[in-house]
C-alpha cells in the first residue's frame, strides 16, 4: 500500500516519478502521501501508468470526463476524446460510460490511456438493475453496489467516485430545507431515492469498512463524492451540503486509519463571495485531504459557455486551496459533449490550473519565454509555449499582416517593433 509506504520512508517507484514530474525532493512526496495531503492515485492492475500526485503545494491537477450514453454510443469517439483530453493537459479521465458494453468500453479506456483513470461505480449498478425485469435503481442491494465497485477494482479503475456522504441524516436534512434544484448528482440521486424508498441506511456508508477492504486490495483512492453539491446558485452553501461534509471529513479520517488514500469532492455551482470560504471550511472538515472540484460554476445561467464559468470558479477555488479541477465543457447541462468541447473543456481548466500555479511559483519560466518571444516576434516559439498551439498558429495565419513580423492587430503600429526601434539604441549606447 503507497501510504504504508510513505508512513514507512520507504521511496516507492511510484514516488519517485511523480517528484521528478513536481520538480520536488521525494521526501515531500512521501510526507504528502503518508498524512493524506497528497494522493497518487494507481491502481496495482493498472499497468504501464503515468502517475500523478494530486495535492497540497503541487501543481493543479485536471480531471477530464467522458463516456457513452444510452444514446451516443461510440467508443472510438470516446478513446479520442481521451487522446484529445491528454494531449492538451488533463492530468486524469473518468470514464462515466452509461450506455453499451460498459465492461468493455472500461477495459478498452483503461488500456488505452497511461494516465490516472476514475469511474462511478454505482452508474453501472444502478443502470443494470433498472434494465432488469421489473427493476428499478431503488431495488439496489448492498452486494449489488460492492460487486460493481470490486470489478472495477479488478479491471484497473485508479480512483472511484462514492458516494458515503449521503446519509439517512443528510436526506432528513434536504427533506426538512427544500432546495430549488433538490439533488443534481447521478449517484447522490440513486442513493438519496434509495434511502427514501426503503428506509435503510446508505449501505456504501453503512459498510464503509468493507469499501476500505476492496480499496486497500487493489491500491484504488477513494473520491468522497459531493452528491448533495448544489446544482444552482440558489441553494450553494446549504444544509444538506454541509452536513454531507461534515461526514466526509469523518470518513476521511477512517480511510487513513486504514491506510487507503482518500480525497473529496465538491461543492458545484457556488458564487464567487462563497468559494474561498467553501475550500477553508472543507479543508478544514477533510483536515486538508485533496479538493477535488467540479467547476465551481459561478453563475446559472451561461449554457453553452459552461467551460468558461467553471474556469472562473476554478480560479478561485485553486487559489483558496483546492487541488484537483474536473473540468466543464461547453456542452455542460446541455449534451454529451463533443470532441472539440472536450478540447475546450482542457484547456479553459488547464489556463485555471496554470494562472494559480503561477501564484504558487511554478513554471513562471513558461510565461518569462512567451514573454521574449514576443518581444522578438517569433512566432513559431510562440506556438510551442502556447496551451493550444494549433489554434494560436491558426488564428495568426488566417488574418496575416501586410508586415513582415507582426500581427494584423496592430500591423505597422506595432507598439513592441516602435518601442524596439527607439528605446534599444538608447539601451546600447
Amino acid at each position: 500500500m503507497l501510504m504504508e509506504e510513505a508512513k514507512r520512508n520507504n521511496p516507492h517507484p511510484l514516488f519517485k516519478a511523480v517528484a521528478e514530474q513536481e520538480g520536488v525532493p521525494v521526501e515531500t512526496i512521501m510526507k504528502g502521501v503518508a498524512s493524506g495531503r497528497m494522493v497518487v492515485p494507481a491502481n496495482v492492475n493498472h499497468k504501464d501508468i503515468d502517475p500523478r500526485a494530486i495535492g497540497e503545494g503541487l501543481r493543479v491537477k485536471i480531471n477530464a470526463n467522458i463516456g457513452t450514453s444510452k444514446d451516443f454510443i461510440d467508443v472510438d469517439e470516446e478513446l479520442r476524446k481521451a487522446d484529445v483530453a491528454v494531449k492538451y493537459g488533463a492530468d486524469a479521465v473518468m470514464d462515466l460510460s452509461t450506455g453499451g458494453e460498459i465492461n468493455k468500453i472500461r477495459k478498452t479506456i483503461i488500456d488505452h490511456v497511461r494516465v490516472p483513470i476514475g469511474t462511478v461505480p454505482i452508474y453501472q449498478a444502478g443502470l443494470e438493475k433498472a434494465l432488469s425485469p421489473n427493476g428499478a435503481v431503488v431495488d439496489l442491494t448492498s452486494d449489488d453496489l460492492f460487486n460493481a465497485i470490486r470489478n472495477h477494482a479488478l479491471d484497473g479503475v485508479d480512483f472511484i467516485t462514492v458516494h458515503c456522504g449521503i446519509t439517512k441524516q443528510t436526506v432528513k436534512r434536504l427533506c426538512e430545507n427544500p432546495r430549488t434544484t433538490d439533488v443534481v448528482s447521478r449517484g447522490g440521486s440513486f442513493l438519496t431515492a434509495w434511502i427514501l424508498q426503503n428506509e435503510q441506511e446508505n449501505p456504501l456508508y453503512a459498510e464503509f469498512d468493507y469499501l476500505l477492504e476492496i480499496c486497500k486490495e487493489y491500491e484504488m483512492t477513494l473520491s468522497l463524492g459531493d452528491g448533495m453539491r448544489p446544482g444552482g446558485i440558489a441553494d450553494s452553501t446549504d444544509h444538506a451540503q454541509i452536513e454531507e461534509l461534515m461526514t466526509l471529513g469523518e470518513l476521511v479520517k477512517r480511510s487513513r486509519a486504514a491506510n487507503v488514500q482518500a480525497m473529496v469532492e465538491g461543492p458545484g455551482h457556488i458564487p464567487v463571495h462563497q468559494i474561498e470560504a467553501n475550500v477553508h471550511l472543507q479543508k478544514s472538515l477533510c483536515d486538508g485531504a485533496p479538493f477535488y472540484v467540479l467547476g465551481p460554476l459561478v453563475t446559472d445561467i451561461a449554457p453553452g459557455y459552461d467551460h468558461i464559468v467553471g474556469a472562473i470558479g476554478g480560479t478561485i477555488a485553486a487559489q483558496a486551496g483546492a487541488d484537483f479541477l474536473c473540468y466543464v465543457t461547453p456542452a455542460e447541462h446541455l449534451s454529451l459533449p463533443t470532441i472539440e468541447d472536450v478540447r475546450d473543456g482542457v484547456i479553459a481548466s488547464k489556463i485555471a490550473a496554470h494562472a494559480v500555479d503561477l501564484i504558487r511559483g511554478i513554471d513562471l519560466d513558461k510565461d518569462h519565454q512567451m514573454d521574449v518571444a514576443r518581444r522578438d516576434r517569433d512566432w513559431d516559439k510562440m506556438y510551442a509555449l502556447a496551451l493550444d498551439p494549433e489554434k494560436a498558429k491558426e488564428r495568426h495565419e488566417e488574418r496575416l499582416s501586410s508586415e513582415d513580423d507582426v500581427c494584423s492587430m496592430c500591423g505597422e503600429l506595432c507598439a513592441i517593433k516602435i518601442t524596439e526601434e527607439y528605446l534599444r539604441p538608447k539601451k546600447d549606447e
